[in-house]
């Protein structure tokens, strides 16, 4: 039976539907993502919050992606895309806020 587990990421909280032997795993998922949301808005704290979340969800799938073809043992590489990746978005949302 599924209960409310309450997550913080980026200082809100969120309350999602969990069953309790997959609670600590969804502890752990949400400390990811807190951590990896934090990266990508680095200082900035009025970056908007679903680009920082779409982002977050592009590098995360990437790291995924990339592990799954490559058997995980290419960090570097995964890295390298990632930021290359990063910089392509950054210019994408750059654009279209200028539009």
């Amino acid at each position: 039976m599924s209960e409310p587990v309450n997550v913080r990421i980026l200082d809100r909280e969120f309350t999602v539907g969990c069953e309790p032997a997959e609670k600590e795993q969804l502890l752990a998922a949400a400390q990811l993502v807190d951590a990896r949301m934090r990266e990508v808005r680095g200082g900035s704290r009025t970056a908007a919050l679903d680009r920082v979340a779409v982002l977050t969800a592009l590098n995360l799938a990437h790291e995924l992606l990339q592990g799954r073809d490559h058997g995980g043992s290419n960090e570097q590489a995964i890295r390298k895309t990632l930021g290359e990746m990063n910089h392509k978005l950054d210019g994408l949302f750059d654009s279209l806020a200028t539009r």
